[in-house]
């Protein structure tokens, strides 16, 4: 297994992506252990690993994100909430991180809020005189929202390969994106107050009506994705398709921005965004059965009991090392390489499926905006042209709000399983 970790991580430091890296270091374990026959099976555990109907949810709500992104809703978004809660200091900042929320119900990533919503409200903030890189920080601390809510790519995924129902994960991670929400703005408010920013421009009077007309119908998305499953008028597959559906309905007809050149490149967007998806998740089912092989899931969670029966002390060793995993790792590769070893420890930490489903997954969102190499930080920076080190270091304090959120999420079950319980789940 060692050889496989430096193969792995040989190709990753060289520059190969994570879906060739998983492949090859597959590749060298079998030849060097002399199991290349092994080989001849390998297309087929590549195919097994994604031969799964629910799977077909992604593609769908990529196609939803990139038809909404298409149609200029992100500058919509950013309009409504300004109007909402703009007219307070510090407000362009607060704005941000509402968007964010609001924007959650459509992307599903966090690159994909990342790097929407960045490229409006950092150039705005920075016109308004905050600081380039705290309005990247912000961006990037607000684009973790988004795997939080429905259609999370990440809770799909986590739901396909627990069996754990995907509507109860949706659910489940809405009162902590609200949480996360919340704690943000306040910082945002402190903020303002301690560097004295400014006050933006209202919205005019008679842009207000035509906004919420606007921003509505696209904001009512996760409302039709949760209730057409809860109340089984789809199953989550479905979902997904009447989400894609209705995302080119409203961006044609209600908006009326989309043409036949932004639709087909919405098409091509979403068609390579899957392949990535999928090829990822192929070459990581490959290395969960050399895993099976080492039977390393079940070494490791004999290591945990080894070092404590104490659930609580098990719970903060497995955030330290999901942490660690989510600053190398993009979150569904992250997540597939982890479920076979999560699936053997989850039973000694006495927490319910969807809990910890919502708990490995902020784990892994939290990776991918903290330093030195988090994918949603050189986003930010990139947008605002700025060194990532000060990006970084204006993300530290946001960072200790999602890490609080995390432990609440870890400790408080009620959090994540009150809204399930409520809605029937």
């Amino acid at each position: 297994m060692t050889l496989y970790l430096l193969a792995f991580v040989i190709c990753l430091v060289i520059g190969i992506p994570v879906a060739f890296s998983l492949g090859l270091a597959s590749v060298a374990y079998l030849l060097v252990n002399d199991q290349w026959h092994l080989m001849i099976g390998f297309p087929q555990k590549m195919i097994a690993g994604i031969d799964n109907f629910v799977l077909l949810t992604i593609p769908f709500f990529i196609l939803a994100g990139n038809l909404m992104n298409s149609a200029d809703l992100t500058r919509q978004i950013v309009r409504f909430a300004q109007m909402l809660v703009g007219r307070v200091r510090g407000g362009l900042a607060v704005v941000n991180v509402v968007a964010s929320m609001m924007f959650s119900g459509v992307s599903g990533a966090a690159t994909a809020e990342a790097s929407a919503i960045g490229s409006v409200m950092i150039p705005a903030m920075k016109r308004d005189g905050y600081s380039p890189a705290y309005a990247g920080a912000l961006t990037a601390a607000g684009s973790i929202l988004g795997p939080l809510v429905p259609p999370s790519l990440s809770l799909i995924l986590y739901g396909v390969l627990t069996g754990t129902s995907i509507s109860d994960l949706f659910l489940a991670g809405i009162v902590p994106a609200f949480a996360l929400c919340g704690l943000l703005i306040c910082y945002a408010l402190w903020r303002a107050r301690v560097e004295d920013h400014p006050l933006p421009a209202p919205v005019p009077r008679e842009e207000r009506a035509g906004l919420a007309v606007k921003a509505l119908p696209a904001l009512f998305l996760p409302v039709i994705i949760v209730g057409g499953i809860r109340s089984g008028v789809f199953t989550p597959t479905e979902a997904a398709a009447v989400a894609a559906l209705y995302a080119l309905l409203i961006g044609g007809l209600l908006y009326r921005t989309l043409n036949g050149g932004k639709i087909a490149q919405a098409f091509y967007d979403t068609a390579t965004m899957t392949a990535g998806v999928m090829l990822i998740v192929a070459m990581a089912s490959m290395t969960a059965f050399i895993l099976g092989i080492e039977n390393i899931p079940r070494a490791i969670a004999a290591t945990l009991r080894g070092i404590s029966e104490e659930p609580w002390i098990l719970i903060l060793l497995l955030n330290l090392v999901l942490l660690l995993l989510g600053l190398f790792l993009e979150p569904l590769a992250a997540l597939v390489l982890a479920m076979p070893i999560l699936n053997e420890v989850y039973p000694l930490l006495g927490v319910d499926s969807v809990q910890f489903g919502v708990m490995v997954v902020l784990n892994l969102m939290i990776g991918m905006i903290t330093p030195p190499v988090g994918l949603c930080l050189f986003i930010v920076a990139a947008i605002g042209k700025q060194p990532l080190e000060r990006v970084a270091l204006a993300i530290l304090p946001m960072i200790g709000i999602c890490l609080a959120v995390l432990l609440l999420v870890a400790f408080v079950p009620m959090l994540t399983l009150a809204l399930p319980a409520l809605m029937g789940g």
